[in-house]
């Protein structure tokens, strides 16, 4: 793991500019950063807030998503159960562009093994590409879609979008292995299995510990989660506006 920061030092809810500072620069640096040693009052929200506005999850509207476990999900992809995520973007499938930052917290870690976010720099990777290839990930629409999870609730969203888009002089990557309509193109199913070998060579493992903070940048990182048996995990996640 890049060097994470300690809030060892803090007391009570508040934090200073040094922090925020700090968390934005190890984001510019490495595409992430996590804070550990976080008091148990720590205002999560407020400090959050300094990163851009929250954006309301496109499935329920709430401004914070609950990770926990549910009852009867095991079977099916979806981030409320235990199962292993694959790599992906968030919100690749939201109209408009995603959020610009991605956020997590721990009520409750896991206990025993699993339950670690995995995270890779798609920076590196997307320089791997030919120019030819790029132009085709900029100006080919594909089309993405909700999880399955999210389905057997009756949620379902699709929209068409490019797998690379600018917005304010930054790239915007999209990427879901198991969630975007497969076409046989040329090009899109060696794209997705570049993307997984990628991740696999590449990701590292962050356990977030009691209260921890992690935070990256949804423009540029890929993601995704290891399994895990304890149903008592419990995270929190805010989307956040550039």
């Amino acid at each position: 793991m890049h060097q994470s920061i300690s809030l060892d030092h803090l007391e009570g809810p508040n934090f200073a500019h040094a922090e925020v500072f700090a968390a934005k620069e190890n984001l510019d640096e490495y595409g992430y950063a996590y804070l550990k040693d976080v008091p148990e009052e720590f205002d999560h929200i407020s400090f959050l807030k300094e990163f851009g506005s929250f954006l309301p999850h496109a499935y329920d509207g709430s401004l914070i998503w609950e990770l926990i476990p549910e009852p009867d999900m095991d079977d099916v992809y979806h981030s409320r159960n235990t199962r292993a995520l694959v790599p992906h973007t968030e919100a690749y499938e939201y109209p408009g562009a995603p959020p610009r930052y991605l956020a997590l917290w721990c009520v409750k870690p896991a206990s025993g093994e699993g339950g670690e976010t995995t995270l890779a720099d798609a920076r590196e990777w997307l320089r791997s590409f030919t120019d030819e290839e790029l132009t085709i990930m900029r100006t080919r629409q594909y089309e993405w879609k909700s999880s399955e999870g999210l389905a057997r609730h009756d949620i379902h969203v699709r929209t068409t979008h490019p797998i690379l888009e600018s917005q304010g002089g930054k790239e915007i990557l999209r990427y879901s292995y198991n969630n975007v309509i497969r076409v046989e193109d040329g090009f899109l199913p060696s794209f997705l299995e570049r993307g997984m070998s990628f991740f696999e060579e590449n990701h590292e493992a962050i356990s977030i510990e009691r209260n921890g903070l992690l935070v990256w940048d949804n423009w540029r990182m890929l993601h995704s989660r290891n399994s895990f048996k304890d149903r008592g995990r419990h995270l929190r996640r805010v989307l956040i506006s550039s």
